[in-house]
């Protein structure tokens, strides 16, 4: 079954129009837009006379063939001239969305000649000597690198580096929004794991911490344990392990709220790639009861041909009764599904077959695997990764503090324990006494979700307190 697309700010539109100034024109107006399915946010009125009105109306549509039905609707009123169309999402990045400010003033040559030469050059020698110093003396105390090769870029595939450059933009300028890191787009022109990995090794000397981002698997599994072995830094793949402490930290809640143990509930899984592996290994770190892990093939299990090798590491340790057969039959029975694949995989039906009080996490993108309002029919709690719907799992709850974190505690890896302090962190947010179907996850603006999350993996991550600077001013 299609999903209907809703309406969303990621397709709005500014129409302006010239109209005629009569009593009925602007409800003629905001009438056709709604009747043609869009959602009017705004209408500003640009200019008037006595015969004619210029009005600037606002709309969110579904997608780009929606937006040009809904200004095709706009046109057709009888006495209405449209004059231009703005796509306000490529408005929004127009220029791109972030860029480098000094911290510094140099408003005199005094100022200049310590931030530069030649007073630059005892810092440059001290750091020679103590190359620790680099974390207190430069950048590299704040500064991630969001590096990509731009092969799995949200749900449009390979697309290549520039392509990728606006979401890892996007992701720099969700660091510091939310946890006051600097982060920077680091888009690769190459593909080949051997390169990539050289090239980041060679790169990290600047940066406190590594963020690999849109990394098609298997490589991705590859590129992370070369770049943890070799790396004094922290390397974290977001669609991995910011995934999996989100998706955890909901299923915590929404476990509580229908009243099950991890220990006794079965999950099915659609999706075992980067995401998916990663939400599985935590849930099997957090003692989940079963896991069934499912991909194209159907249901992975024991002895299953063509698995490859992250495959085979994930069926040793998931699917106790070696099931086989399709993702509709594994799901049936299950308490839970968690969906990181495709759009349209399952019905309503699928889902009344599930065990009492199920939960379902369809978290494809833009389109779930099935559809929520259909999942609800049958399932208590639904979560999506859209945020036009209750209960987003959405990453920005989890990144920002998690490398807040790891900068602060001046972190040389990454861990289990931290992740799974993270993703408590983020459930206890929310609060046993707030907690309901409709509330399993913070708002990704509540001000307290960051803090909690770099507090929980600062603590994780650094054994002892120590005293003086932590290399960061927090």
């Amino acid at each position: 079954m299609a999903i209907a697309k809703l309406p969303s700010a990621g397709f709005s539109i500014t129409v302006r129009v010239s109209l005629t100034a009569d009593a009925g024109a602007i409800g003629r107006l905001t009438t056709a837009a709604g009747e043609a399915g869009a959602i009017v946010k705004a209408l500003d009125v640009v200019s008037s006379d006595h015969k004619r009105v210029v009005v600037d109306i606002t709309c969110d549509t579904a997608d780009s063939a929606h937006a040009e039905q809904v200004t095709a609707a706009i046109g057709e009123i009888p006495g209405v001239e449209v004059r231009k169309v703005s796509d306000r999402t490529f408005l929004l990045h127009l220029g791109g969305k972030i860029e480098v400010t000094s911290k510094v003033s140099l408003r005199n040559r005094d100022e200049l000649s310590m931030a530069y030469t030649p007073g630059v050059a005892r810092v440059c020698q001290a750091i020679a000597d103590n190359p620790a110093d680099a974390r207190r003396l430069t950048i590299k105390r704040n500064t991630v690198a969001v590096v990509t090769d731009g092969s799995a870029v949200l749900g449009l595939g390979n697309i290549g580096p520039e392509a990728a450059l606006p979401v890892m933009e996007g992701k720099a300028a969700l660091f510091k929004k939310f946890a006051g890191v600097d982060a920077w787009p680091v888009c690769l022109d190459t593909q080949d794991t051997d390169e990539i990995v050289e090239i980041v090794a060679a790169l990290a000397p600047v940066y406190g911490g590594i963020n690999l981002e849109d990394i098609a698997a298997p490589r991705c599994f590859e590129i992370e344990e070369r770049l943890r072995e070799r790396l004094d830094i922290p390397v974290f793949h977001d669609d991995q392990h910011g995934t999996a402490i989100v998706v955890l930290a909901a299923l915590t809640n929404a476990l509580r709220v229908v009243g099950k143990d991890f220990a006794d509930v079965r999950v099915a899984v659609s999706g075992a790639g980067a995401a998916g592996t990663a939400i599985m290994n935590l849930l099997i770190q957090r003692g989940i009861g079963d896991i069934i892990a499912c991909d194209r093939p159907g249901a992975l299990y024991r002895g299953m041909l063509g698995l490859t090798p992250a495959w085979e590491k994930l069926v040793a340790c998931t699917n106790k009764d070696n099931f086989s057969g399709s993702l509709a039959e594994a799901v049936a029975g299950s308490d839970v599904f968690i969906g990181v694949s495709a759009p349209n995989l399952l019905t309503g039906a699928d889902v009344a077959k599930m065990a009492t009080d199920p939960v379902v996490f369809a978290l494809a993108n833009p389109d779930p695997e099935i559809d929520p309002r259909e999942a609800a029919e049958h399932a208590p709690i639904v979560a999506t990764g859209r945020s036009d719907q209750p209960n987003q799992i959405n990453n920005v709850l989890a990144f920002p503090g998690v490398f807040r974190g790891m900068l602060d505690a001046q972190a040389t890896g990454w861990s289990d324990a931290a992740a799974l302090a993270a993703a408590d962190a983020i459930a206890g947010v929310v609060g046993e006494k707030k907690v309901n179907a409709s509330f399993i996850v913070p708002s990704v603006f509540d001000p307290h979700v960051a803090p909690a999350v770099a507090e929980a993996v600062r603590d994780a991550l650094r054994p002892s307190k120590t005293n003086g600077d932590n290399g960061n001013g927090h």
